[in-house]
């Protein structure tokens, strides 16, 4: 129940803890406080949410190079040789999609890495085919031995993205 209560020309009603009536409200210099401690807060938390997104975004980084790789190697333990295009990793079903890379936002950005040339003269791993009676003509070894982000950001290591 309220009571009401005169003060000078203007009556107001108390209800429990608070006054209701024309003059109830916050002040300006409360309202400017709330918003100052607002900024504060923000202030502070936009720039950690920024570094944890770009630490989110090189872990992805991360587990895509080390995907690309492992399927690298599986592609070279079934085939015999290194893929000629990133492409034909999902063209032969070793990935499902080629991923994108997270900084660039796009999936044909990656850099290939060609493979060593092989110090005998022949592929990588030494393969030679049968044809020819062992004539030494070599089988393809394809084009792709490693692969490389295409941004040219440098990580939060001080190591660019294209090099690791």
């Amino acid at each position: 129940m309220a009571r009401i209560i005169k003060t000078g020309d203007t009556s107001a009603a108390w209800s429990g803890r608070f006054l209701i009536g024309k003059n109830s409200g916050f002040t300006l210099i409360e309202l400017m406080i709330v918003v100052s401690i607002i900024g504060i807060l923000a202030a502070i938390a936009v720039p950690n949410y920024q570094w944890g997104v770009i630490k989110a975004k090189e872990a992805v980084l991360r587990e895509n190079l080390y995907n690309f790789r492992t399927t690298i190697d599986q592609f070279y333990a079934d085939q015999g040789k290194y893929p000629d295009s990133i492409t034909e990793l999902a063209e032969k079903k070793y990935l499902r999609v080629i991923p994108n890379d997270p900084f660039t936002g796009k999936n044909d950005t990656w850099v290939t890495v060609a493979p060593p040339p092989d110090p005998s003269g022949g592929p990588a791993g030494g393969l030679t085919t049968a044809a020819g009676g062992g004539s030494g003509t070599t089988a393809p070894q394809g084009s792709v031995y490693d692969i490389k982000s295409g941004s040219n950001l440098v990580g939060t290591n001080g190591t660019p993205y294209s090099e690791w």
